[in-house]
C-alpha cells in the first residue's frame, strides 16, 4: 500500500481522498471507488469518544482505530497523527506503531501539544527546529522507505502566509515526502502554495480552504486533496434527521431500516463471503 500510495502522488492526476473515521466509512470510501483515504483526527475524537478535536485522543487510541480502518480496505490509508504525540524521540514510537498498523502514509504537523483542529482559531506552533526533529525522527523511524510522510504547518494562522512556505520548504529538506500548508484562506495563496513549495502539496478541503472544484486544485498543482470531515459531518446530518423524524412522528417514512434495504446493506459487509467460508469449514468437519 505504501508503493501504491507514492505511485498515486506521483502521477499527474490529483490524488482524491476523502475523510473516514471508521472502518465502515473506510469501506465506502473504497466502495465509490476513490484511490484512498484519509484517517481524520477530528473525525476520529467526535466518532469514537464525542469529543472535539483539541489533542484529546493518545496515540494509541488512535493507533487502533487506524488498524481497523486499514485492515478493511484494499485501498491506501493516510492516517492523522497529530503533533507525533511528544517530541522527537516519542515520534520514533508514534512512526513504528503507525506502520505496524498497515498505515501507507503518516500526516504530523507542527502545533504545540495539545493540538487543536487547523480550522479552528488561535494556534501556536513549535519552533522550526524543533518540527524539523520529529520529521528527522519519522525518516529514522520507518521501516519501509515507501511509507510516506506528510508534513503539515499551521504556519499561515500563526505566523502568516510567508512563514508558512518557509517551514513547508525546510520540512522537505528534513525529508517529509509531501508538503501540507493548512488553512489558506484565498484562492491567490492557493495558487501560490504549489510554486512556492519544493514538493508534492496538499490541500485540505475544509471551512477556511477556498472550496473549488477539484479539477481546480489539480490545474493550481496540488497532487493530494482530503476531504476529512467528509463521512461524518454526512453521518451526522443522516442520523440527527432520522432520530428527529421518530421523535416527531413516532414513525420513520422509510421503515426502521432507515432506508436502507438489510440486504444491501449485510452484503456490504461481506456476510456472502463469511457464509461461504463457513459452509467450507463445516463441509471439512463433517468429512
Amino acid at each position: 500500500m505504501t508503493t501504491l500510495l507514492r505511485g498515486l502522488i506521483e502521477r499527474k492526476e490529483i490524488l482524491v481522498a476523502p475523510g473516514a473515521y471508521d472502518a465502515m466509512s473506510a469501506k465506502l470510501i473504497e466502495a465509490v471507488g476513490f484511490d484512498a483515504a484519509y484517517m481524520s483526527g477530528f473525525g476520529v475524537a467526535a466518532g469514537s469518544l464525542g469529543f472535539p478535536d483539541i489533542g484529546l485522543l493518545s496515540m494509541t487510541e488512535m493507533v487502533e482505530n487506524a488498524r481497523r480502518m486499514a485492515r478493511a480496505i484494499n485501498i491506501p490509508l493516510i492516517a492523522d497523527a497529530d503533533t507525533g504525540y511528544g517530541n522527537h524521540l516519542n515520534m520514533l514510537r508514534t512512526m513504528e506503531e503507525y506502520e505496524r498498523a498497515g498505515l501507507a502514509g503518516i500526516q504530523i504537523e507542527d502545533q504545540i501539544s495539545p493540538k487543536r483542529c487547523g480550522h479552528m482559531e488561535g494556534h501556536k506552533i513549535v519552533p522550526v527546529e524543533e518540527m524539523a526533529a520529529k520529521i528527522r525522527a519519522a525518516v529514522v523511524a520507518r521501516k519501509d522507505p515507501d511509507m510516506v510522510i506528510i508534513a503539515r504547518t499551521d504556519g499561515i494562522s500563526a505566523e502568516g502566509f510567508d512563514g508558512a512556505i518557509r517551514r513547508g520548504n525546510i520540512y522537505r529538506e528534513e525529508g517529509a515526502d509531501v508538503v501540507f500548508i493548512e488553512a489558506p484562506t484565498t484562492i491567490e495563496q492557493l495558487q501560490k502554495i504549489p510554486k512556492l513549495i519544493h514538493a508534492p502539496v496538499l490541500v485540505n478541503v475544509v471551512p477556511k480552504t477556498p472550496y473549488l472544484h477539484l479539477k481546480r486544485y489539480e490545474e493550481m498543482g496540488f497532487a493530494i486533496v482530503i476531504y476529512p470531515p467528509l463521512s461524518l459531518t454526512t453521518a451526522y446530518t443522516a442520523i440527527k434527521e432520522k432520530l428527529t423524524e421518530l421523535k416527531t412522528d413516532g414513525i420513520m417514512k422509510d421503515g426502521g431500516h432507515g432506508g436502507v434495504p438489510f440486504d444491501e446493506l449485510v452484503e456490504f459487509l461481506d456476510l456472502t463471503k463469511y457464509r461461504a467460508l463457513e459452509g467450507k469449514l463445516l463441509d471439512g468437519r463433517k468429512r
